[in-house]
């Protein structure tokens, strides 16, 4: 059953744990958007990816499989919603949110619960969908990038939410990211013709049944042919890709003024 939001993690997310590690370059720009933030909130947790090793920490995530896949000694979670967050006003130092507000079945709603109940930094990474296109994938699986586009929520609504002071940065893919993002394998797209991989994306859940057959074959071809080498293989040679990854940053309303 699903609880919220438009993927069905407690069904299709057994994968995560293992594909979707937390990239330490990623979780050093999430650490220090949280600033010094003590107490922190991680909305729509999933299996404890990029939360602080060294706060206290606690994790709201509505399925059940993801709460069943955080490491033993990750902190606790609670099941919940980030549209009814049980908590009271300026109950945390921080709240963040990683890579889930496109899951949420009512954003604004979603982002207000976050603002009331943090004291200071509100912290969200998100996907940009009008950077999705410049991605190679979309020559070779175009349904993808489109249900994408429609998934993610605009930036600038997300930085006009989290308030007037809020800030957006582009956080880079390196280049052997451990993270198993769609677009982080943008120089290892060998990588995407596993099964286990896009099990872990939930992209694919978005687009009809033929377009992931029709997509390992014509990748399978191009890579054996040396087609894809032939017009991508300079992205092997990029350290790091600027692709859709945002961290919006705003302060909740208990944050000091400046």
């Amino acid at each position: 059953m699903r609880i919220g939001g438009d993927f069905d993690y407690d069904s299709l997310g057994g994968g995560y744990a293992i594909h979707r590690r937390p990239d330490p370059r990623i979780a050093a720009a999430i650490i220090d958007a949280l600033g010094e933030a003590r107490s922190v909130l991680n909305v729509g947790a999933g299996t404890g990816s990029y939360e602080p090793q060294d706060r206290q920490v606690l994790a709201l995530e509505p399925s059940a499989t993801m709460r069943a896949q955080r490491p033993t000694d990750a902190c606790p979670a609670i099941r919940g919603v980030a549209e009814a967050l049980p908590f009271d006003d300026q109950s945390f130092d921080a709240v963040m949110a990683v890579m889930t507000v496109h899951q949420w079945a009512d954003l604004d709603q979603g982002l207000s619960e976050m603002r009331r109940v943090s004291r200071g930094p509100v912290v969200v990474m998100a996907g940009d969908g009008d950077a999705l296109p410049a991605y190679w994938l979309n020559d070779y699986a175009p349904e993808l990038i489109a249900a994408e586009r429609r998934r993610y929520p605009p930036i600038a609504e997300l930085a006009a939410a989290l308030g007037p002071r809020s800030t957006v940065r582009t956080i880079p893919f390196p280049i052997d990211c451990t993270d198993g993002h769609i677009e982080a394998f943008y120089a290892r797209p060998e990588r995407l013709l596993d099964p286990a991989v896009r099990a872990a994306q939930s992209s694919w859940g978005f687009v009809g049944p033929e377009v992931q057959p029709r997509f390992v074959e014509h990748l399978s071809f191009d890579l054996a042919a040396g087609r894809w080498e032939a017009r991508y293989g300079h992205w092997r040679d990029l350290p790091a890709y600027e692709g859709s990854l945002r961290l919006i940053v705003g302060a909740g309303p208990g944050a000091r003024r400046p």
